[in-house]
């Protein structure tokens, strides 16, 4: 998988887990992407997967890794069950991001690409 030049201009040696980490905090506060669209913006589109598993490994860099605006291709919660203290719903609905049963409202209207936002060559 190539290295993001946008993200890493000359480190060659950064982890599939750190780019995710990259690109989830620039996610601008109310918005959401999914894990599929992460994947494809790194250019490994069925890898999905593993960007779900790159953000359970950030649960100590909360703070910094807004993992909860990352959610499935259906606008649903499914990542809300590794969130210790305050739950996922929770903090989307403080950034003004509506929910309803563990599922985004207005999904297409709140959905960053980040293929589309940050560019693709």
């Amino acid at each position: 998988m190539p290295v993001d030049k946008r993200l890493h201009p000359d480190d060659k040696t950064v982890s599939f887990f750190e780019m995710v980490h990259q690109v989830v905090q620039l996610i601008p506060s109310g918005r959401v992407t999914s894990y599929g669209a992460i994947a494809r913006y790194l250019g490994a589109a069925r890898s999905s997967r593993m960007v779900g598993w790159a953000l359970n490994s950030s649960k100590t860099n909360i703070d910094r890794i807004p993992a909860h605006r990352v959610v499935n291709r259906k606008g649903m919660l499914t990542g809300n069950v590794h969130f210790k203290g305050i739950p996922m719903e929770q903090l989307l609905q403080q950034e003004g991001v509506s929910v309803t049963d563990l599922k985004i409202d207005n999904f297409n209207e709140v959905f960053w690409d980040p293929s589309e936002e940050l560019g693709l060559d």
